[in-house]
């Protein structure tokens, strides 16, 4: 389908809304209430470090709510006031963060059902109100929600759009979009509804079986069955890897994307020479100001001499788990919670590991002087930091066993 002609015809629409509905002054209001947190405004003074008896707290420089977060709570926030009486729905979560969804849910916002891993829009109605989270929704879902004659609030960060923008110009010259994501994650699925051809890559383990098949050829069957759900209906690896174009999830890791951008970039020169490589390779920055911000701040942050890091985010939260990436690359100790109710009863913690399922570690918090690195992904709001920090020194203040 004309995507680009789609998305042309839906913005034209009464129905879409992308912009606010002039509640902006009462909605700031309420926003900086229920999620800032004076306490991490005087770290942020104070060279974002805390100081209470002993422990020290060093506070990564740039983290939490991205610009793209915040203008898409605030938009739901706004579309409640605006739709006081209509029904209103999320097809997603507004953002990966526990306490901003639970607070929409009190706001009396659903959430699309989810039945055996997928959608059921039948809830629904014409008339309805749907937010569009801050990740996107696939052409699909929109098609949908606009042939229901619903009214679309879209939230859709603007760095979204431009990976979209980047897979259109992939489409238009027939290329194949090598997409660096979670071909599950929902920004991903909204990204690879409007590219043509795609392939999603989720690292450079991938990416090198990629373009090692590229140079060498191999089983295509094994080839299918390693990426089975990770591609476009009808792919071909013999036919459709000839011609190729870099595209990310924009939470990903921006060392690890620029890495494989510029390893396909070397395979294809490899292959087809340097008076080819224009035509049959294209690569964009893609990748989020506010993502590469929090690792750049993440990634000073190791370098001092830390006891341990706390990482806060959803646990579904792409951009917060590359942070704990780059913790646990350093050896540090790292902890990825979502809120502070993960600390405690007593010196414990329950946490998630790198790609594993939730544990619970006893005597974390290590008995005399502790400097703590606390960091969070882009869709935690201070006040959760604050809860967390204040819960850490809390702790201290009792005596704990040594790990």
């Amino acid at each position: 389908m004309d995507t680009k002609a789609f998305k042309r015809s839906l913005h034209s629409s009464e129905n879409y809304h992308r912009r606010g509905f002039g509640h902006e002054v009462e909605v700031a209001s309420q926003l900086h209430s229920e999620y800032q947190s004076n306490l991490i405004q005087e770290i942020r003074e104070n060279n974002y470090k805390l100081n209470r008896g002993e422990v020290t707290i060093r506070l990564a420089e740039a983290f939490g709510f991205c610009w793209g977060v915040e203008r898409a709570v605030a938009m739901a926030y706004e579309a409640r006031q605006h739709f006081p009486t209509e029904r209103i729905w999320v097809t997603n979560e507004i953002i990966h963060n526990p306490s901003v969804n639970q607070r929409l849910q009190s706001m009396q916002v659903g959430f699309i059902p989810v039945e055996q891993g997928n959608k059921d829009f039948s809830v629904v109605k014409p008339g309805d109100v749907v937010i569009l989270p801050a990740f996107g929704a696939s052409v699909q879902e929109m098609q949908l929600l606009n042939q229901r004659n619903c009214k679309i609030v879209d939230t859709t960060c603007p760095w979204v759009s431009k990976v979209w923008n980047t897979v259109e110009k992939h489409k238009k010259k027939d290329y194949t979009s090598i997409i660096h994501g979670k071909y599950k994650h929902e920004e991903t699925v909204a990204t690879s509804s409007f590219a043509g051809k795609y392939l999603v890559l989720l690292n450079m383990q991938e990416a090198e079986y990629v373009a090692n098949y590229i140079l060498n050829g191999g089983d295509r069957q094994e080839f299918l069955n390693k990426f089975s759900r990770a591609f476009s209906a009808g792919f071909d690896p013999d036919r459709d890897l000839d011609h190729i174009g870099i595209a990310n999830q924009t939470t990903m890791l921006k060392s690890e994307t620029e890495q494989i951008g510029k390893l396909f970039e070397r395979t294809m020169l490899k292959k087809y020479g340097p008076t080819q490589l224009n035509e049959r390779f294209q690569s964009f920055n893609t990748i989020c100001d506010a993502t590469q911000e929090r690792q750049d701040a993440m990634l000073g942050l190791v370098e001092e001499k830390l006891d341990l890091m706390v990482v806060i985010g959803g646990f579904n939260s792409s951009n917060t788990t590359q942070l704990q990436q780059i913790a646990i690359e350093q050896g540090i100790p790292s902890y990825h919670i979502d809120s502070a109710e993960r600390i405690g009863p007593g010196n414990k913690v329950e946490h998630k590991p790198l790609r594993l399922d939730l544990e619970v570690k006893e005597n974390w918090l290590p008995s005399g002087e502790l400097i703590v690195g606390v960091t969070s992904g882009a869709s935690t709001p201070d006040k959760v930091v604050e809860e967390v920090i204040e819960k850490i020194v809390k702790l201290k203040r009792v005596p704990v066993t040594s790990v």
